[in-house]
């Protein structure tokens, strides 16, 4: 671990070149920063800083550039998440003032992040089956076809087509209107409250207690239910600010392949499980990450940064994810900030007005 006057050095450096794209030399530290020490100090610490792998080199009588493990050091060691400040707060206020719905947050909520970090922005909605049925209702649709509405406690709606199979006296029979109703109050009896792990068993009890004339339409009902809460199910996306990553261009060798990953949003999907990230410090409820050019596993993602935290509707309770990535030379300690802040305000309009 470098000293304190070294880390100073190196937070230095980083700044520097997040905000010039410029390697910073130690006239330029020099000059800029009160860092209390002599040029040849500043020169000594850069020379160390560069042995231990922490900057490079890019070229001859260049100045010094972070590299991967820098940045590392920086996040872990010097990068501090501050209050957002008041002009960022109130963006953030004006952008988001007014939603009413999952739907609704979750598109402004997006916005917001890409707007206040220059940066890609990703919200995850809460899966299905990490939360629990608020109501469920079917609507007949026709002779064997009906919709089927899952609403969850978090706000999020899915809606599903359930399509009974082949005519019949059982299937006219099961899309009575008084015998689909009957069914709508023995579903919501049962399940409102429960999350997806204790569904299956209470529908499988459902079935086998059901009376004739509903076990066609349950068994349709019960499939789609159980597919939509399956842990592979299609999880959803909002993303905003792609323009902010073409933006960045000179960060990358090549952006192609990059926005092409993005958009099949499998990559997004992974880079937002907590798993994949690497930690960017400790006691932080939203269990906030930084993951860094090859900690993110994939080629594609070698010159990229990720901050991602988690949002939920209790201490701890993480129900999805929410991040941006940028370009490693990203501004670590403000994007931290909102990232956090963000998630944060999320889990607040999840938690609803008494939480």
């Amino acid at each position: 671990m470098p000293s304190e006057r070294r880390l100073q050095v190196l937070s230095a450096i980083v700044t520097d070149y997040v905000r010039t794209r410029e390697p910073v030399g130690s006239r330029a530290l020099t000059e800029r920063y009160r860092l209390g020490v002599s040029p040849a100090t500043i020169r000594n610490d850069m020379a160390a800083l560069e042995d231990e792998g922490y900057i490079y080199q890019p070229h001859t009588s260049a100045g010094r550039v972070p590299t991967q493990k820098g940045y590392r050091l920086f996040v872990d060691e010097v990068a501090r998440v501050k209050p957002l400040s008041a002009p960022e707060r109130e963006a953030m206020t004006a952008l988001l003032a007014g939603a009413v719905d999952l739907d609704q947050v979750v598109v402004r909520t997006v916005r917001v992040l890409a707007q206040l970090t220059g940066q890609l922005a990703v919200v995850e909605y809460p899966s299905l089956r990490r939360t629990a049925l608020r109501h469920l209702e079917l609507v007949a649709l026709g002779p064997t076809r009906l919709l089927m509405v899952i609403v969850t406690d978090t706000g999020r709606v899915e809606q599903r087509t359930v399509t009974l199979a082949g005519p019949g006296p059982q299937v006219v029979g099961a899309l009575d209107p008084l015998v689909l109703e009957r069914l709508r109050l023995r579903l919501n009896a049962a399940l409102v409250g429960r999350r997806a792990q204790e569904v299956v068993p209470v529908l499988t009890h459902l079935a086998e207690q059901a009376p004739d004339d509903e076990r066609a339409l349950l068994a349709a009902v019960i499939g789609e239910l159980v597919a939509a809460l399956r842990p592979d199910a299609e999880e959803r996306l909002a993303v905003a600010g792609t323009a902010n990553l073409a933006r960045s261009t000179p960060d990358f060798s090549s952006l192609g392949p990059l926005l092409d990953a993005i958009e099949e949003q499998v990559v997004l999907l992974r880079l937002l499980s907590p798993e994949t990230d690497a930690p960017a410090g400790d006691g932080d409820p939203t269990g906030m990450r930084v993951s860094i050019g090859s900690e993110n596993h994939d080629d594609v993602l070698a010159e990229a940064s990720v901050v991602t935290a988690g949002y939920g509707v209790g201490q701890g309770q993480v129900l999805a994810r929410l991040g941006v990535i940028g370009p490693t030379r990203m501004d670590y300690p403000a994007t931290m900030t909102v990232v956090r802040a963000v998630a944060r305000y999320l889990s607040r309009f999840m938690a609803g007005p008494a939480g």
